[in-house]
């Protein structure tokens, strides 16, 4: 005998019915598409820098890099020799020259001898000249020009002729840039500020980060908020304010010159300190606080609990920051030149490269190596830590 139970339909749902299953799809599938995007805009113009840096001088003068594939085609103009040039050969006196010189990274598609007519021939034709006799253009620029009779003009003639360029890839960029005068020098100075500009806020922030989550002490809170608000000063308002209050302390300890690398260490823990309390700080709050009670309990301090458990479980907090901080410290151009100056011996990479560039700022050539040159060590650093990255941005976002 069937029951009513038996023949009952469950018509809730579950997570397995096709429609729940559309629906995570989707999701995840708009989920991925981001990324994706997001992935594409962050890659495309490091690949379009990349690409800048290893083509020819010239060529990126005049085109963008994502020409470089492709051969570009334009129309020139070249003097060709006097007539005091000729030599006699096989009854014919003969002029031979090749139009682009010493350039071999050329090839002409057509020339002519007026510019209403500059594809008149084409590479290894016979086309006469109004000076007399006929020139025959090869495709790599040479020519030979030969007529029955001596030449007498006195003018040297032009011919047109429209060339084609093709791609050309090469490292003397990279070697422009990396055997200039002074780089390796500033390539130095670029660690000797960014590592101890990256260590001392981490450790003076994880200490101050630790004693706003668990100490009890007056106005904790008020300290709190003073932090987060620390984040939306702009440096350049607090630049100067800092700047003059540094000189006065260094000439009241009667240093002549207050442009030193301690300067410029204090300077960047200062504008990292807001940032480096307020993520440590509410990662450090995220902690299981059953772990800190046990361990008072069996009698450790508060120096015991930061040292021996906080800051070993609040290691992805600390690689964070120290990606933010190093790509911060070592990109800086304005901060090192307020608290070093131009000082040769001091001079950062970042202003070694501006002063590569000129004042016109025009070489193209050393902005995109030197550009992907300053980018490497952040590169190394960012992919060393990065699977700590996600998890100290969420620091504290959840419980």
């Amino acid at each position: 005998m069937t029951t009513a139970v038996d023949t009952a339909t469950d018509i809730r749902p579950t997570t397995n019915t096709p429609g729940f299953l559309a629906r995570v799809d989707v999701g995840k599938l708009m989920t991925h598409l981001s990324l994706l995007l997001l992935v594409v805009l962050w890659t495309f113009p490091t690949a379009g820098l990349l690409i800048s840096s290893l083509r020819d001088k010239d060529q990126l003068a005049v085109s963008g890099w994502w020409t470089a594939l492709t051969t570009s085609e334009s129309l020139a103009v070249a003097r060709l020799p006097t007539a005091d040039t000729q030599v006699q050969k096989d009854g014919k006196w003969v002029i031979t020259g090749n139009v682009f010189g010493t350039d071999s990274n050329k090839q002409i598609g057509a020339f002519g001898t007026s510019n209403n007519e500059p594809a008149a021939a084409v590479p290894g034709a016979s086309l006469p000249m109004s000076d007399g006799g006929s020139i025959v253009v090869q495709g790599d620029g040479s020519f030979v020009w030969s007529s029955d009779t001596q030449f007498t003009f006195t003018r040297a003639p032009r011919l047109f002729y429209e060339v084609a360029i093709p791609p050309r890839f090469t490292l003397d960029n990279y070697k422009e840039v990396l055997t200039a005068n002074g780089v390796a020098r500033s390539f130095l100075n670029s660690f000797t500020v960014t590592i101890p500009a990256t260590i001392i806020p981490i450790l003076m922030a994880a200490f101050a980060a630790y004693a706003l989550a668990w100490m009890r002490f007056p106005f904790r809170g008020f300290i709190v908020a003073l932090v987060v608000g620390l984040l939306v000063v702009p440096l350049q308002m607090s630049l100067i304010p800092l700047l003059s209050m540094y000189n006065n302390i260094a000439k009241f300890f009667g240093a002549e010159d207050g442009k030193t690398y301690l300067g410029i260490w204090l300077a960047h823990t200062a504008f990292g300190l807001p940032l480096a309390i307020y993520l440590l700080r509410n990662y450090m709050a995220g902690l299981p606080k059953e772990i800190m009670e046990s361990a008072r309990i069996d009698g450790a301090s508060h120096f015991k609990i930061f040292t021996g458990m906080v800051l070993p479980l609040s290691f992805p907090a600390l690689a964070s920051f120290s990606i933010f901080q190093f790509l911060w410290v070592w990109n800086d151009l304005l901060v090192a030149m307020v608290f070093l100056g131009a000082q040769e011996g001091k001079l950062v990479l970042t202003g070694k490269l501006v002063s590569l560039l000129g004042s016109r700022g025009n070489n193209w050539e050393i902005l995109t190596a030197g550009a992907f040159v300053t980018i490497v060590v952040p590169l190394i650093v960012f992919f060393s830590l990065q699977r700590y990255f996600v998890r100290g941005l969420l620091a504290g976002s959840v419980k």
